[in-house]
């Protein structure tokens, strides 16, 4: 008979989607925050929202991204019936999601209509409130980093 010692396992990080609807997150009571908190970090861990923050501000005044609109239904259910933190889900004027890095966001930030926020797997993210002006500064300015996030890659 063989034994076999016990070993690690690594799982594969979960797949990122690529958003296209934004919003904001508030605990209804503001004694709840703790739970709020909690239940936002372990529903963005399940891939059920990206939760999206401020670098400055940590974590007030999260953005919330999302495939579709049942997703921040989800969220708002599961943070009011598991973590007993009743949300208010409040849609955000964002039309627009690229991946960009350290140097290109002081330029970013120079421009109105971006907001330059981070994902919990660390990466900046820029948020566009117009389509308009992320295709008119890929064309202006290309050598600005403002990669597509790919449905179902892990970036």
């Amino acid at each position: 008979m063989v034994w076999l010692t016990p070993q690690s396992v690594q799982f594969p990080a979960l797949p990122r989607f690529a958003p296209e609807v934004f919003a904001t997150a508030r605990p209804l009571d503001s004694s709840k925050f703790k739970q709020f908190r909690r239940g936002l970090q372990q529903l963005d861990e399940e891939g059920v929202v990206q939760v999206l923050r401020d670098p400055d501000m940590g974590d007030a005044d999260p953005i919330l991204a999302a495939v579709g609109q049942l997703q921040f239904e989800v969220l708002a259910h599961r943070l009011a019936h598991e973590f007993n933190a009743p949300t208010e889900i409040l849609s955000a004027d964002y039309q627009a999601i690229r991946i960009t890095d350290k140097e290109t966001a002081p330029r970013l930030r120079e421009i109105g209509g971006i907001r330059i926020l981070r994902r919990s797997d660390d990466a900046l993210v820029a948020l566009f409130q117009s389509r308009y002006r992320l295709q008119r500064l890929e064309a202006d300015e290309p050598s600005l980093t403002l990669t597509p996030i790919i449905a179902g890659s892990r970036d």
